[in-house]
């Protein structure tokens, strides 16, 4: 599969969470929101150059700033 950072997800698009590239502390971060390896996100926001990104997580809604969104990395989700 083909990762690619979380924000060149289009809309609606679904993806699974593969890894992130930061520190501790980021990871940890992350974590807390529940942006961990193997979850099953959707991107809700529609920016690709800058502001938040909204993600939903199982029933909750996520916003990260642009410069995180880049450094988690993605797999798309293909519906059949």
């Amino acid at each position: 599969m083909n990762r690619i950072p979380l924000i060149e997800l289009k809309k609606g698009e679904r993806a699974i969470i593969v890894s992130h590239h930061g520190g501790r502390v980021f990871g940890n971060r992350m974590s807390s929101l529940g942006l961990r390896p193997n979850a099953v996100i959707k991107k809700l926001s529609s920016q690709l150059f800058r502001g938040p990104v909204t993600v939903q997580i199982g029933n909750s809604q996520v916003a990260i700033g642009h410069g995180m969104a880049r450094r988690i990395l993605v797999e798309r989700i293909l519906d059949e």
